[in-house]
């Protein structure tokens, strides 16, 4: 009887402390936040991944009641605010803005020099937006389509530079892709502040051509300081009625809609994730975030829950390393 009643308080003593173990894990999600939340951006201030980031930051700061703190991060493709973000406390304090180059394709393209592995160290809270992209050229450009701009290189031997956001990033591997089936040869320049640098380098004429997010170029392009020759929807924009789709252009399926995701360290613990997820979803699906997103061009496009968008990711991860393997591809 002795033993009886002993192994019984053992059960009891073993249940007792599953259940504070339960509540004590499920504490900080249900206080999350008690004090600012830093999000940082791999890109100086302008892009898309930062107006993503500057907008799901004044509406958390709505309802979590704490600040939530935008931290621009430029600099080596993205790499140096992904290292940060990685490194960081997993307690949900930091989290991270990425987006299809950072978080899919740096993860082959600087596999030798990243000091950390994205899909390892990182992991997915939900994607936030995808956007469409155009493919542009400096008004100095005697071209209106891209048939136009392959027949004018072409035929002059002219000597131009096409702009992105680093190397390996998607606006590079995009234009890598279109100059190899166009046939045609252009000189790489690399920005390592995303669009907030790649659209002064363009208006500026340092480089002609490039691969480039529409709510970061429309009002340069209506403002007549850049020139639009296609854009990768489906159908054409009602903003820009008479830029071809690149499939009216004779590119199918060259150029990407582009996305950006939040991540958090990958040691997050599982309830602080999902309370996340669900207040960024909760956030992102609002009628007034989708209205003020949709003036940018951008749809939100979020996931069902974190573990869905990581499988996401993580095939994202093999489509763009066959890229970059298919084209030689290196970082140096």
């Amino acid at each position: 009887m002795a033993a009886r009643r002993h192994g019984i308080a053992q059960l009891l003593l073993v249940s007792l402390a599953t259940l504070a173990a339960g509540w004590s894990a499920a504490q900080p999600a249900e206080k999350f936040p008690t004090k600012p939340v830093r999000m940082i951006v791999p890109y100086a201030p302008g892009g898309a991944t930062d107006i993503t980031a500057r907008q799901l930051q004044s509406r958390l700061n709505e309802l979590w009641g704490h600040s939530v703190i935008v931290d621009n991060r430029a600099g080596a493709s993205g790499n140096i605010a992904l290292e940060l973000a990685a490194r960081a406390a997993p307690d949900g304090y930091t989290l991270f803005v990425g987006n299809v180059s950072t978080n899919a394709i740096n993860e082959t393209t600087f596999a030798k020099t990243l000091s950390i592995k994205p899909s390892r160290d990182l992991t997915g809270v939900t994607n936030l937006i995808q956007l469409p992209h155009l493919w542009v050229v400096h008004p100095a450009i005697p071209a209106s389509t891209l048939k136009e701009l392959v027949q004018h290189v072409k035929k002059s031997g002219a000597s131009l530079n096409y702009g992105s956001a680093g190397v390996g990033a998607y606006p590079h591997l995009d234009a890598v892709k279109f100059l190899k089936i166009a046939g045609i040869e252009m000189t790489h320049v690399p920005f390592k502040g995303g669009a907030g640098q790649m659209i002064p380098g363009i208006i500026g004429n340092e480089v002609q051509f490039m691969f480039i997010n529409m709510a970061s170029s429309l009002p340069h392009i209506l403002s007549g300081r850049i020139k639009p020759l296609a854009i990768t929807t489906l159908k054409r924009r009602p903003e820009l009625p008479n830029v071809p789709t690149t499939v009216e252009s004779g590119f199918p399926g060259v150029g990407t809609n582009a996305w950006n995701g939040l991540f958090a360290p990958a040691a997050i613990p599982k309830p602080v994730l999902r309370r996340i997820h669900a207040d960024v979803v909760k956030v992102m699906e609002s009628p007034a975030m989708k209205e003020q997103l949709s003036k940018v061009f951008m749809e939100v496009v979020v996931n069902k829950s974190p573990e869905e968008y990581q499988q996401f990711v993580l095939q994202e991860i093999k489509n763009w390393s066959k890229i970059v393997i298919d084209n030689n591809i290196k970082v140096e």
